[in-house]
């Protein structure tokens, strides 16, 4: 089954089109379980546990486990999912280079972490996306159009023939890089407007739409612009810290299933096909 087919198995079956990310920092899990030996794994475990059955998929961003040294429990945690939910994984690593070394990223996000599914950036061009693109059963999510205060100081750079920068990915993503038919784009839901034209570009094209939530992107403005295709809301940090107490799970739960029963009643009421295609 390819990565895709995973999504949109999830989604029919919790009938849901949430991502959940896993970012999780020592300093900010709750208190008591900060000196459990393997905290960070309890911690994003007993969220796995308590969303399983709301999610889509989840998205362990790799920064945060790296810094905590815990790149191993990193591994664990994607074993953990695999082995107690049919959920897919995407492994926020957002790498590219040449594409010697992207070759060993690939391995990197597939192989050593048995990633579904990774995020890539396309600065270096198809030299930062072939190698992931080659293992044909998983999910490859290009940057595109971040929600980042700074990104239009190279995303929105009008190019030649008119169009903005990130335009020019998205239909390079949609076109040339896509052959295998396993490529989707990140597009912030701080961005609606751009997420419109991206969805006019790209068609049905699975979209990741971080920045609902703490980083303030409004669900209605992202579904009417992004919707018509197969779309995946990120919240991490909303869900991952909606408690901080002993029932912090709960607490995760409640914040996921919310954001779930959102996504689902605002496309419901603006007519919108949210979907994802993988053909």
């Amino acid at each position: 089954m390819t990565f895709f087919q995973m999504v949109a198995s999830a989604e029919e079956r919790n009938n849901s089109h949430l991502c959940i990310g896993l970012d999780p920092k020592l300093s900010q899990v709750p208190q008591h379980i900060q000196n459990n030996h393997n905290a960070l794994f309890d911690f994003c475990t007993a969220i796995v546990d308590a969303t399983k059955d709301l999610a889509s998929c989840y998205k362990p961003q790799i920064a945060y486990f790296a810094a905590e040294d815990a790149c191993d429990v990193l591994k664990s945690l994607i074993g953990y999912i695999h082995e107690t939910t049919e959920i897919p994984v995407v492994l926020d690593a957002k790498r590219g280079d040449i594409d010697s070394t992207t070759e060993r990223y690939a391995a990197e996000a597939f192989e050593v972490y048995k990633a579904d599914a990774v995020t890539a950036n396309p600065y270096l061009g198809i030299d930062g996306i072939a190698p992931f693109t080659q293992y044909e059963n998983k999910g490859v999510f290009v940057l595109c159009k971040t929600s980042n205060a700074s990104a239009p100081q190279l995303q929105d750079c009008v190019l030649q023939n008119g169009r903005r920068l990130y335009e020019h990915v998205a239909e390079l993503a949609a076109t040339e890089w896509n052959g295998a038919g396993n490529v989707g784009l990140v597009v912030g839901a701080t961005m609606p407007e751009e997420a419109l034209a991206v969805r006019e570009i790209v068609g049905q094209m699975p979209l990741l739409i971080p920045g609902v939530g703490a980083q303030g992107g409004s669900l209605e403005q992202i579904i009417a612009a992004a919707a018509g295709g197969g779309i995946l809301i990120n919240s991490a940090r909303a869900i991952n810290y909606a408690g901080s107490g002993e029932d912090f799970a709960h607490r995760a739960r409640s914040a996921a299933k919310a954001l779930r029963d959102d996504i689902n009643e605002m496309a419901r009421q603006k007519n919108k096909q949210v979907f994802v295609s993988y053909t």
